[in-house]
């Protein structure tokens, strides 16, 4: 299995995707939270249940369909930090249901069960316009398909290799990016579009 760490799966089948996903996590440590609603009560039964030390990878899935912000802003904190050996992985059927804090501490997964990430060599940390210019040159044909795989590529290299907490600006561009693509738009323009938000520290619309 490509371990992703923490990360959100987006899928209108809550219970398909738990099911598929437990399936093939059997070999690991799962707890699972499976609520309908999910309320304060369950999110600091997950927080006692991440403090549990552990020697080995444990993975706590959280799969709901209404999840509200009092629950969330609980489990923030731990998501930001988590104790070690410690994977969250949440899945919920629409990212609106999210928290924009959320949704920029993890990669999210969309209209998938778990699948695996494709590997982009692209150091954020060390991002400037050479970079980019050679990015946008090497994937200026890629088809629709694989452009919505680089998009999440992407994603996962800046949050949770290089480690980089996004701004409100930075998540604005990968969302717009995202519609772009199934516009059909040219898809070096989409993803300088995500790249340039990277350069002079990606600045933040109020």
């Amino acid at each position: 299995m490509n371990d992703l760490g923490s990360h959100i799966i987006i899928n209108q089948e809550v219970e398909e995707t738990l099911v598929a996903l437990s399936q093939e996590l059997k070999s690991s440590r799962v707890i699972t939270f499976v609520e309908e609603d999910f309320k304060v009560e369950h999110a600091k039964a997950v927080v006692a249940e991440a403090y549990i030390s552990e020697e080995n990878l444990k993975y706590i899935i959280i799969a709901t369909k209404n999840f509200n912000s009092i629950s969330q802003n609980a489990l923030l904190k731990i998501f930001e930090e988590p104790p070690r050996n410690i994977v969250f992985i949440i899945i919920v059927p629409s990212k609106s249901i999210l928290l924009p804090t959320i949704r920029s501490r993890m990669p999210i997964l969309k209209n998938a069960h778990h699948q695996k990430i494709k590997e982009i060599d692209f150091d954020f940390s060390k991002i400037d316009n050479a970079m980019i210019f050679a990015f946008l040159k090497e994937y200026d044909r890629v088809k629709r398909n694989e452009a919505k795989e680089i998009l999440e590529a992407l994603f996962y290299r800046a949050t949770v290799i290089d480690q980089l907490i996004l701004t409100k600006y930075q998540l604005e561009c990968f969302d717009k990016a995202y519609r772009l693509i199934e516009l059909n738009s040219r898809v070096q323009s989409v993803f300088a579009l995500v790249l340039m938000s990277f350069i002079g520290g990606g600045k933040d619309v109020d």
